[in-house]
């Protein structure tokens, strides 16, 4: 148990001195006739260390700092935007793409978008 502890206090450690002359990452969030759009820069972070993935209909986007500890190579996830993909999202058609130096994440609109209606008669199966 302590050497766990020890283990996480150095990845604290070592996270807060790599955040220490980063700067902050900058989401922004744009609503398109066709959908939704992130829009991710993290200054001072390669395109190859940024991760997307959607679990649990969560969207998360990530990047790995890659920190050694007692010899061992560790890989840190530091999350950018981490939200519930809402209901009116086609799920299956997000992709993602970089733009110059900036993550595009694409959320398109499905069906249910335009509002689900419906009349629902009472006592009938």
């Amino acid at each position: 148990m302590k050497k766990k502890f020890q283990d996480l206090l150095t990845s604290v450690d070592v996270l807060n001195t790599l955040h220490g002359g980063i700067s902050e990452p900058v989401v922004t969030l744009r609503q398109q006739s066709g959908g939704r759009e992130v829009r991710v820069r993290v200054p001072g972070i390669s395109r190859d260390s940024m991760q997307v993935e959607i679990h649990n209909n969560v969207l998360s986007v990530f990047y790995l700092i890659p920190i050694e500890s007692e010899g061992k190579k560790i890989n840190m996830p530091v999350v950018v935007y981490n939200k519930t993909i809402p209901y009116f999202i086609d799920i299956s058609a997000i992709k993602a793409d970089f733009e110059e130096n900036e993550l595009i994440v694409q959320l398109p609109y499905n069906e249910l978008s335009s509002g689900y209606n419906r009349k629902i008669q009472i006592g009938e199966e």
